[in-house]
């Protein structure tokens, strides 16, 4: 803790400024990257579980060009989801109707089977779309879910960590003419700009401490 006087505490404020705009510029920089990142077509015909029943990969984008799944992690044998996705989860009600401003759509999908995610949706007052993969390849296929005994792997240059054999993350995919393309995947640590909460707590003067 250092006390000083208001004009010190202004001077090293606007210091600090300085390095926040750099990096500002910085992260605006990244998005552009992403947003030029190739696409990969997905030539499999997923099939997820819904409220209302079956629905393909192409239904999720409820008629839009974008989309977002996000991964929670709930596996099939387990008693309740995971307490950081939950975090997640609790701040999705709010923002879809801001996602579908630009044309995209988000969903979360889960390897639990559908009544178990009807029951803690019904628990937790949760209204997002969420899906049940449990008869799908697709959480495997985009290394969302491994086998129990492999705690982590190597997907391209990052390693990705699973805990009893799911991950979180979030991948992205558009649609056009041509078909479904896979654009973008992020693990871990590189979905916690996300969630608003993080941002607040590094506001705080002792961190997440």
């Amino acid at each position: 803790m250092n006390i000083v006087s208001r004009e010190q505490w202004l001077e090293r404020r606007l210091l600090l400024l300085k390095e926040e705009k750099r990096v500002t510029r910085e992260l605006d920089d990244l998005a552009k990257q992403r947003q030029q990142m190739p696409w990969v077509a997905v030539e499999s015909a997923y099939v997820f579980e819904s409220e209302l029943g079956p629905v393909s990969l192409e239904e999720l984008f409820a008629g839009r060009s974008q989309l977002l799944i996000y991964h929670f992690m709930f596996g099939s044998g387990w008693s309740e989801p995971c307490d950081g996705c939950s975090a997640w989860a609790s701040a999705l009600n709010g923002t879809l109707d801001q996602i579908h401003r630009h044309d995209a759509n988000l969903v979360v999908v889960s390897s639990a089977s559908m009544s178990q995610i009807e029951r803690v949706k019904l628990e937790r007052g949760w209204n997002f779309p969420w899906l049940s993969a449990a008869q799908s390849a697709f959480n495997q296929d985009f290394c969302m879910r491994t086998d129990k005994e492999r705690q982590s792997q190597q997907v391209g240059a990052e390693t990705v960590f699973y805990e009893r054999g799911e991950t979180g993350g979030i991948n992205a995919f558009a649609r056009n003419d041509s078909g479904i393309f896979h654009t973008y995947a992020c693990f871990n640590r590189g979905i916690q700009q996300m969630n608003g909460a993080f941002g607040y707590v590094d506001l705080l003067p002792f961190g997440g401490n």
